[in-house]
């Protein structure tokens, strides 16, 4: 497993159920669509939730071993990358055999196909992963999150056009999962010239239902910080800008932020928005909110940004800075709330 694999586990995002019967009733009730519920006293059934038990399990563990090899580091110990990558793909490689077996034994367990699938792309194997769901869709074509998860495949290995209608059917099956729109609204986002010909719709026209599904999957989710800080990182590649909708966007997000690295990191995408606005009294009160030293890069780029505003002539004496629509937060390794790309289901 290549180092890169250890951040991203960090970053992987499983879409967790509500109970079975809870959901069902409630699609049921909503769409007319009914949801069979697995019969948690059968021994089949026994052993496929105590293979997803053990999978999370596993996960759970490799991300500890990251956490806490990451702070040895900072203290100057820690194991070396070579080691801890050992120690997680053994770790995985009992997984792995464990759904091998189960997959024998069963090869018809359609739900199996598609969680041995999101365990396969989480380890960095995605062709494995693919010929999972596609043999899990060809055993129960009624099951969203393996349409959601093969839409996600092609979303970032092509065809889009695939994505797009594997998106629609995941939420025609299942209409109340979030993490659906968020998906679709993602993909519609960053592949707008292909949406342009697939929807026959003008750019505008994608950004406004790039929105509508994420204000779809808000309503579903209101208090989801990745997905608020995903809909207000939207406005960022609209042109006009659309200054107060990002605004209502972000302060959304802060209303949400779960601690206050998170909050500090809104109150700079404020300042770069309200920067761009030329409300430069405010950015400077958002500014003097961020003293976390991890944002102290981005806070003196924009300090240096709104001083450039303020006093332009003064500003021509010193080394250009960038301009005010470059001068925002940049998404790298240093924890800057990026963009989701796409979340797994099972």
């Amino acid at each position: 497993m290549p180092v890169s694999l250890l951040s991203h586990l960090l970053s992987v995002f499983v879409a967790t159920n509500p109970p079975a019967l809870a959901v069902s009733n409630e699609i049921h009730q909503a769409t007319g669509v009914a949801v069979p519920v697995a019969d948690l006293n059968d021994p089949v059934e026994k052993d496929y939730q105590q293979l997803l038990a053990d999978d999370d399990a596993a996960q759970a563990e490799a991300d500890q071993w990251i956490r806490e090899n990451q702070a040895f580091a900072a203290n100057g110990g820690g194991v070396p990358n070579a080691e801890l990558n050992r120690r997680i793909r053994e770790r995985f490689k009992a997984v792995r055999q464990a759904y091998e077996n189960f997959i024998a034994a069963h090869p018809g367990h359609a739900r199996a196909r598609v969680a041995c699938g999101s365990f396969l792309n989480d380890i960095g194997d995605e062709d494995g992963a693919k010929e999972q769901w596609e043999k899990g869709i060809a055993l129960d074509p009624q099951n969203p999150a393996v349409w959601n998860n093969l839409a996600n495949y092609f979303g970032e290995h092509g065809p889009v056009t695939n994505a797009f209608a594997y998106y629609a059917r995941a939420i025609a099956l299942n209409p109340l999962q979030p993490v659906y729109y968020h998906n679709f609204g993602t993909t519609v986002y960053l592949f707008r010239r292909d949406a342009m010909a697939y929807f026959d719709i003008a750019e505008q026209q994608v950004f406004d239902k790039a929105l509508a599904l994420y204000n779809q999957a808000m309503q579903l989710d209101p208090d989801d910080f990745p997905l608020a800080s995903d809909v207000a990182q939207t406005y960022y590649g609209i042109r006009p800008l659309r200054t107060n909708a990002a605004l209502q966007a972000w302060t959304n997000a802060l209303s949400v932020a779960r601690d206050e690295v998170e909050r500090e990191g809104v109150y700079l995408h404020l300042a770069r928005v309200k920067l761009a606005a030329g409300s430069l009294a405010e950015v400077r009160v958002h500014l003097d909110a961020v003293t976390n030293e991890m944002y102290a890069e981005l806070k003196k780029r924009l300090t240096r940004n709104l001083a450039a505003r303020e006093y332009p002539v003064v500003a021509t004496n010193h080394p250009a800075a960038p301009p005010a629509s470059a001068a925002g937060v940049k998404y790298g390794n240093t924890n800057e709330l990026p963009k989701t790309i796409y979340r797994l289901d099972r």
